[in-house]
Order: structure tokens, then C-alpha cells, then sequence
């Protein structure tokens, strides 16, 4: 009880026009929320928890939904983008409208694989195995917010996208060897886009082993008004920054650990040897 009236207090403007719109079509439909539930594949539970807002319509519901009762007018449909983004935690939904549009994507991370290179049974056992523990819904709601963030790969007119990984992210197993060989797999078949470059930063990177990325993980964004900003997480807080001097900086020192990296032969086969090694 007292989770469903956290939704309630906590939904988003998406969610409550969605619920409302909902109610309004169903009933003009002359359906109850049982056989509204019954012709889309949910309970009448399920319907009305999403019409109160005590559990936010997944993606497959909105799709549903807008087939049985949107009468044509495609406001589900439209919805859709606006719910998901509801759904990401609140310091990273600012930076999610910035990463669909964005003309490049720079991205240094030293202690997961970023995100948007993440298998779903990687995202799940990573999101599912943080602090504070999340109740299941919270959990799918995550995944699938980040597995709709790799359209980006396949966008027209395409973004490049640059990943620098730290060896050991790739190393730290997440979830089980499975998911891990998985991972790899994945990684190998993301770097060979045309519009993505992947590299890894060794654990004997430099002459004794520094190397620039020291002080963590870091996304240099271009937008499609050719601006340059940065974007930083740590500790479910984040950082962006447009100021042009710290811009800079940032962006040389990116620059530097690009060059301290292997190339992207090299490391994809670090990254085709460690899927062997999880055989």
C-alpha cells in the first residue's frame, strides 16, 4: 500500500495525462477495466492501477492500448517516449533528451560497462544488485528505459559514438560467466558499427601504469547545434557542464586517455579473448 501511494504522490505529468486519457477513451468505449484488461492481455487490476497511477504503463501497454481504444488519434503512441522518460531516475532525464539528439557521443567509464553497450541480462543483474534494493517493477522499469536508450546505434542520421572502457570494467563480472560471455559477445558485435568506436584502457596503460582517467568516468556530448558539453554521474547525482573552459579541459583530457587506450583492433581482441576465456 504504501508503495502504490509513493506512485501516486510521485507520478510524473506523462503518467497522469496518460491515465487520464485512458479512463476517459475506455469508458467512451463503454468498456469496464476488466474487458478493456482481457481484449489487451492485462488484468482489470492492471488497468486500473495504470488509470490511478499506482503503476505507470509499461511501453507494451501504451502500444496496446493505443491498437484497441486510441480511436486513431495516436495520443498512446505519442505518449510512449514521454512515459520512458519518466521512468529513468530524475538526475539522468535531462541528459536522455540530450543523448537522442546528440550529433556524437565521447564516453570514458572505469567501473561498469556504460550503459548504452549493456546487454539486458547485464543492465538487469547490475540494477537488480544495487543499494537501495529496488522492488522488482522499479527494476524493469530501469531495463527497459535502458535498453530503449541503444536506438541510437541504428538512428538515421547516425551518431558517432565513441566508448573508451577500462579493462577493469570489463573484467568485473556482473550477474554470472554467462551473462559476462554474453556481454562480450556484444560488445565484439557493437564495435564492428560502422559509426562506433571502442577501445580499452589497459591495466598497463602509461609507463608505470597512470594514466589520465584517474578521477572517473566522463560523456562528452556534441549537440546539433555543434556545442560541446559534459556530463558526469557519481553516487546517483550528476554534473553537467557547458562552461567552455572546463569544456575544454575535459575534452583534452578525454583526448589523453584516447591515447593512452589500445586501438580499437586491439581491443576488440582483449574483448574476443576474454569471451573465449568465459567459454
Amino acid at each position: 500500500m504504501a508503495k502504490t501511494a509513493k506512485n501516486k504522490a510521485t507520478a510524473g505529468g506523462a503518467t497522469r495525462l496518460v491515465s487520464h486519457l485512458a479512463r476517459a477513451l475506455r469508458e467512451r468505449a463503454r468498456l469496464t477495466q476488466t474487458e478493456l484488461g482481457r481484449r489487451i492481455g492485462y488484468t482489470g487490476s492492471a488497468i486500473s492501477a495504470m488509470e490511478t497511477c499506482a503503476q505507470p504503463p509499461s511501453d507494451e501497454m501504451l502500444v496496446k492500448l493505443e491498437e484497441e481504444i486510441g480511436e486513431g488519434l495516436g495520443v498512446f503512441e505519442l505518449a510512449r517516449e514521454c512515459v520512458r522518460l519518466e521512468k529513468y531516475p530524475r538526475h539522468f532525464q535531462d541528459f536522455v533528451a540530450l543523448e537522442k539528439v546528440a550529433l556524437a557521443l565521447h564516453m570514458f567509464d572505469t567501473q561498469v560497462i556504460n550503459g548504452l553497450f549493456q546487454t539486458e541480462a547485464y543492465a538487469r543483474a547490475m540494477i537488480a544488485g544495487g543499494f537501495p534494493v529496488l522492488s522488482e517493477q522499479r527494476v524493469d522499469e530501469l531495463v527497459e528505459g535502458r535498453m530503449a536508450r541503444a536506438v541510437i546505434f541504428d538512428r538515421d542520421p547516425a551518431a558517432f559514438v565513441e566508448l573508451i572502457l577500462d579493462e577493469a570494467a570489463l573484467r568485473r563480472v556482473i550477474g554470472s560467466e554467462a551473462i559476462m560471455r554474453h556481454q562480450y559477445r556484444h560488445l565484439a558485435g557493437l564495435a564492428k558499427h560502422r559509426n562506433v568506436t571502442l577501445q580499452v584502457l589497459p591495466f598497463d596503460c602509461g609507463l608505470t601504469g597512470e594514466h589520465a582517467g584517474t578521477y572517473g568516468g566522463m560523456t562528452v556530448l556534441e549537440t546539433p547545434n555543434h556545442d560541446r558539453l559534459v556530463y558526469m554521474e557519481m553516487q546517483d547525482e550528476s554534473l553537467t557542464i557547458s562552461d567552455r573552459a572546463k569544456v575544454s579541459m575535459y575534452s583534452q583530457r578525454y583526448a589523453k586517455i584516447r591515447a593512452q587506450a589500445l586501438g580499437p583492433r586491439e581491443s576488440l581482441g582483449l574483448i574476443e579473448r576474454l569471451a573465449g576465456e568465459k567459454l
